[in-house]
């Protein structure tokens, strides 16, 4: 493949960051966006640097201990092969197609094929059900569907006139996506590709109302995750393992864009069953350098013995919910790594970050990314470069890394743009040195006894505590202090869900934090969940509202 200005354009912008990976100032001064009016990431990137590159772009373990490893000319080479088989079955240009995969190789030769065809695709995690799956395709005017055989029957009830492609075999009414093996390995693309057509749309987690329709360019993300990249420290050569179900922002951020910028390897280990003991050892056995986990996992993980891991990565980054400083420290005990905290959305790359080499400050998020113009607008005046609001990007600035808007809905799109701003609906802090802070979703933040809580704050207190392994703050109702702080636990393993317990956890509740803050109702009970796996605090919410217990429950005065 050939390289062009655009691609000149983006190596240049891609080595800038990666000779400044460790000097967050002069990435920050220097750093200016590739603006190409034409980008086409998988042909004009990918194919470029895997061109001859017999070094693995993709490397998959399975839990029998199978191994898959695909380079990055194979890579090219499958990805053409399915690109021409797909435009045989009908997929244009501007065509919508659903794919809900696995982390399996035709999921990675199938994002790269639609971009060199152009078409736009619908990311689906495979635990989708069929109500969910008949809202993507109608809100997503689907044309086309590509999902593994097992999942096929999910579609039974989803009407629509759309191509079926199955992965693992043919089926009734389904083509068979094996038969691309047979296809020409040289594709050659029927037009340009505008900065501004669309690649992907995401429907966003819904953790508080209906699921979003994010609409993401040529450019907001492929071009946009270089923000991604050098917040997790990559460069070429690493292997890069970032544990996310596909159908979610973050697989591409961390499993597609981010590593693939760098020239990194993607490793990725199949498991039924999280097993602390055995990813340490995949990751010890194939020299995993940079680790990227979400907060469960992090939890999870600490309650092993990280020691079993003789080298630990060189980089490893925490994203999808703020983590808890407390996970943080066990790490840094464990690994000698200092886990690094980022904080984006769906709607961008990543906004704030702890990149290599910046001064770590105990529970901040970071600074903001080069290329991004970040300030906190107080939510009731709407003043600007306040100590505490909302978080915002300066569209003056022109991000690169940012939706276009929020696909058939005008409305939601200018509310979420208005006055030259993008309001992320997270409030934040910034200290003297420009550090930022999350303080919890506009959505979630409550007060009680007129003082302001953060619900970030006292889960992370409470996960101080041996005891617990995972809590959710939400608003009680209280006739005195209109509302107090109830905490939905999930206990570690070997605690009792009962009133010694919690009597525990009261105390500690006392001892760290102020008077108006401390918990007052503790409930032991899972917590829902979003596909994603993000807490649903407006479920708890909502049983909180209607006295509704799924546990048992304790009250402070009760106990004391």
């Amino acid at each position: 493949m050939t390289a062009t200005s655009a691609t000149e354009e983006f190596r240049n912008a891609r080595d800038f960051l990666l000779r400044h990976r460790e000097d967050y100032e002069a990435a920050r001064d220097g750093f200016a966006w590739p603006r190409p009016d034409r980008f086409n990431w998988a042909l004009e990137w990918f194919d470029v640097i895997a061109e001859g590159n017999d070094r693995t772009a993709l490397h998959i373990v399975e839990e029998d201990g199978s191994e898959t490893r695909v380079s990055f000319a194979e890579m090219s080479a499958r990805s053409n092969r399915v690109a021409n088989w797909l435009r045989a079955q009908g997929v244009r240009a501007g065509d919508r197609i659903i794919v809900m995969l696995g982390n399996q190789t035709e999921l990675w030769e199938t994002m790269l094929a639609a971009m060199k065809l152009r078409a736009v695709v619908i990311p689906a995690t495979p635990l989708l059900g069929p109500a969910d799956l008949r809202d993507r395709v109608e809100r997503g005017r689907a044309r086309h569907v590509i999902v593994r055989s097992e999942d096929t029957a999910k579609f039974a009830g989803v009407p629509g006139d759309y191509t079926r492609i199955s992965v693992g075999g043919d089926g009734v009414d389904w083509l068979g996506y094996e038969h691309s093996a047979r296809e020409p390995d040289v594709f050659e693309p029927d037009g340009d590709t505008l900065a501004h057509d669309t690649l992907m749309l995401y429907f966003t987690s819904g953790t508080t109302a209906r699921p979003k329709l994010v609409e993401q360019t040529h450019t907001s993300y492929p071009v946009g995750h270089l923000a991604t990249m050098y917040w997790i420290g990559l460069k070429p050569g690493d292997v890069h393992l970032n544990i996310s179900s596909p159908g979610w922002a973050k697989h591409a951020w961390s499993n597609l864009f981010a590593p693939w910028n760098a020239e990194a390897t993607v490793f990725i280990h199949h498991y039924t069953r999280f097993d602390a003991g055995r990813l340490m050892a995949e990751m010890e056995r194939h020299g995993v350098t940079s680790f990227c986990a979400p907060p469960t996992v992090w939890r999870m993980l600490i309650q092993s013995d990280l020691s079993r891991l003789a080298t630990p990565p060189r980089e490893a980054v925490a994203a999808g919910e703020p983590l808890n400083p407390e996970v943080i420290a066990a790490v840094r005990r464990g690994w000698g790594v200092t886990i690094r905290d980022g904080f984006g959305q769906t709607e961008t790359a990543v906004q704030v970050s702890n990149s290599p080499g910046q001064r770590l400050k105990e529970g901040s998020m970071g600074r903001p990314s080069p290329g991004y113009a970040v300030t906190l607008v107080d939510p009731v005046t709407g003043r600007r470069d306040v100590a505490e609001g909302e978080i915002c990007l300066d569209l003056s600035a022109h991000p690169v890394g940012l939706m276009t808007g929020y696909h058939g809905d005008p409305e939601k799109t200018a509310e979420a743009m208005a006055g030259g701003l993008y309001r992320t609906g997270d409030i934040g802090s910034r200290d003297e040195d420009g550090y930022l802070h999350y303080v919890g979703r506009a959505d979630d933040v409550f007060k009680a006894s007129d003082y302001k809580i953060s619900p970030f704050e006292l889960e992370s207190a409470l996960l101080e505590h041996e005891s617990v392994a995972e809590a959710a703050v939400v608003p009680a109702p209280d006739p005195l202090r209109l509302a107090v702080p109830k905490a939905y636990v999930v206990l570690a393993e070997g605690f009792t869900p009962d009133a010694e317990t919690a009597r525990a956890l009261f105390a500690h509740s006392r001892a760290v934090l102020a008077p108006y803050k401390r918990v007052r109702r503790i409930e032991f009970a899972e917590l829902p969940k979003t596909v994603s796996g993000k807490i649903r605090r407006v479920e708890l919410r909502r049983l909180t509202a209607e006295g509704a217990s799924t546990g048992p429950e304790f009250t402070e005065g009760d106990l004391v």
